[in-house]
């Protein structure tokens, strides 16, 4: 395949990590999962008491941000894993708690500017495929091949808690239901890059649709670019 780069943004829970860990392995695209970042800044704040109830300590955040070190890598088994400062944080940054303060802490802006460096830094070259929600908006706006997801916010909250009650996590199907909708105006309406399709981003909205005809209708678009 081509050294192209594709960016899939998107509502929460609605499987664009999933596809995106799949279209990198099955075209040898290098996967970055940019939700994962922002997540680790959010278990950083948990862990250091940066965050009471919804209330974010921003200048405490910034002051720290030097000492946050995010990095991405390979396990024995192909998939990415999240390191916090050396540390495996992959299960902890999935947890419900860092879900409900994640909108909070990436909507500051000293966040984002830092994340978006570090993100352009690992896609500079192509050959990558990011997910997030301004991949094609702000991180790489000139993106080959922008990719919007969504599905019904109903739809997410259950396949969301299937796979927690898979991981053994003790959570009701309302409680994630709230935190969909609560995270899907905050990702909507905060000043620093909401949450928005790029004009030039094809939607796929998969609320009928499984994970193989997702990537057949994925398949189809790099086919008509022939990127293939």
């Amino acid at each position: 395949m081509t050294k192209i780069t594709i960016a899939v943004d998107g509502h929460s829970s609605c499987g664009k990590s999933t596809v995106a860990k799949e279209i990198a392995a099955s075209f040898g695209l290098i996967y970055i999962d940019t939700g994962a970042m922002y997540r680790a800044v959010t278990l950083f704040a948990l862990q250091n008491g940066l965050i009471d109830g919804d209330l974010v300590d921003s200048e405490g955040l910034q002051a720290s941000m030097d000492s946050i070190n995010i990095e991405l890598r390979k396990n024995s088994n192909g998939d990415i894993e999240t390191f916090l400062n050396g540390q495996n944080i992959e299960k902890e940054i999935r947890q419900i708690e860092v879900s409900s303060k994640v909108s909070a802490v990436s909507s500051l802006p000293f966040v984002r500017r830092k994340m978006v460096k570090i993100q352009q830094e690992m896609g500079r070259n192509g050959g990558v495929i990011l997910d997030g929600r301004d991949i094609g908006t702000v991180v790489f706006p000139n993106a080959d091949l922008k990719i919007f997801m969504t599905a019904a916010p109903e739809i997410r909250a259950m396949r969301r808690f299937e796979e927690m009650q898979q991981k053994g996590e003790k959570v009701t199907y309302e409680e994630i239901l709230e935190n969909v909708k609560s995270r899907d105006h905050a990702d909507s309406t905060r000043k620093e890059s909401p949450l928005v399709k790029a004009d030039d981003a094809l939607l796929l909205d998969n609320s009928h649709l499984n994970r193989e005809e997702q990537m057949s209708w994925i398949l189809e678009r790099l086919k008509e670019n022939n990127w293939l």
